[in-house]
Parts: structure tokens; sequence; C-alpha cells
């Protein structure tokens, strides 16, 4: 497929299933590209993708990015979807082990320069595991960040240099849960601790009411986004 052709396929998918059931746009997108993988950080929309791909293509690969700095309760939720669904999830890490970090950058870096500290620790693994692949599966929402609103269902990661699926992206946050709820999905419990947007433990705060959802996250700095979504 070509660069005029692959453009094309995007904008037409994109118009097809803008509308469309979540797991029909699943289904196109693991039978168009048979190279595609999830990327799975544990929080309620990626569980709910985890499910439905047990439905519409058990097998098909999913990776998460481990930074060294989840909460505990994020990796026992790795643990039990892993059990209830049978799911091999691929681990990524970073080339710096925490300790190699602080001796080449200093301690707590992720204080000192936050920007730097998710690129070592997410975006750069990021970069090499979606090396491998032609699609990647996102569960990004349109409601959840300014910087998310524009988010289409298929669209060309020009970051990345792939086809990025975003099938839940006109999705609320009340969908989401619905679904979980309905299919008894395991969730991190830390979103029943006012966590909406769960990250890296040290960069993690629980929200208070009326506060954003993802004020938690960076709390106290300018910083909006680890980088993975432009």
């Amino acid at each position: 497929m070509n660069l005029m052709e692959k453009e094309r396929l995007i904008a037409d998918a994109a118009e097809r299933f803008e509308h469309a059931p979540v797991e029909e746009l699943l289904a196109f997108a693991v039978d168009t590209f048979p190279s595609i993988t999830l990327a799975c950080s544990f929080g309620a929309e990626d569980v709910a993708l985890v499910h439905m791909l047990q439905k519409v293509r058990p097998g098909t690969d999913i990776f998460y990015l481990d930074t060294d700095f989840h909460f505990a309760e994020t990796y026992a939720t790795r643990d039990a979807l892993a059990a209830k669904y049978n799911v091999n999830f691929v681990q990524v890490k970073p080339k710096l082990t925490p300790e190699e970090q602080a001796a080449k950058h200093g301690e707590e870096l992720w204080k000192s320069d936050p920007n730097l500290c998710c690129n070592i620790r997410k975006v750069d693994p990021l970069t090499d595991i979606l090396g491998k692949y032609d699609a990647w599966i996102t569960g990004i929402r349109r409601d959840q960040a300014p910087t998310r609103a524009n988010a289409k269902k298929v669209e060309y990661d020009v970051k990345f240099g792939l086809v990025k699926f975003n099938p839940l992206a006109s999705w609320t946050s009340e969908d989401v849960w619905n679904y979980i709820r309905d299919n008894d999905v395991p969730y991190n419990p830390l979103h029943d601790r006012n966590y909406p947007s769960i990250g890296c433990e040290h960069c993690t705060r629980p929200v208070a009411p009326g506060e954003d959802p993802r004020a938690g996250r960076w709390s106290g700095t300018e910083k909006t986004e680890c980088g993975l979504h432009k």
C-alpha cells in the first residue's frame, strides 16, 4: 500500500466508523493491519479495549510501557486482566534503570525535568516498540483534554509514522464505565479513590471534586501530556 492509498483508506475509514460500534472498528483495524498492537496503560479506557479485543481478535498484541514507577495497583490490574483473559502483555522497558537515570540526570528527574523523564521512560520506549508495527490502537477520548479534542477514530500518526486507531474517541467517561460494569471488566482500584487518570506514582495525585479529571497529572506544572499523543 503506497502513501496515497493509505491516506485514502484512513480518510474513508475515519468517516465510515465515526458512528459505528467500537467492535466494528476494531475488527476493521485488525483485519486491515495484521501488524497491529494495542497500547495499554491499564486505565479505564484501555481495560475496556482489552476486553473488546478478546471478543474481536484474541491474540492481538498488547503492550504496556513499564516505567518502573507505576502504582502497585496498576501492576495488580495487569495481573488481573492477564489471568481473566489469558493475555500475555508485552512489557516495554526504558533503556535506563531508575538508578542509571538518577546517576546520569540527577535524583527525582520527574521533579526537575518531567518532560525529559517522560521522554526517557515513555516516549523513547514507545518509539522503539511502534517501529515494529504498521498500526496501533489507543484508548484516548476527545473529552479527556483539549489536546485530544480533534482526535479522529482513524488517523495517521505523524510523530511515530504509522496508522493510529482511537476507537473510543467519541465516548464519554460514563460510556466507558458503563461498559466496564456491564462486562465485569477488571479495573484499577485507584479509580475508586479519586484517580480518574493514572500515570506514574511520582506524578499522579487524587483529583478533588470539581477539578479537571487530568488535574492530578503533573500537578503544579504546565505539563499536560507525556508526549505519547502529540
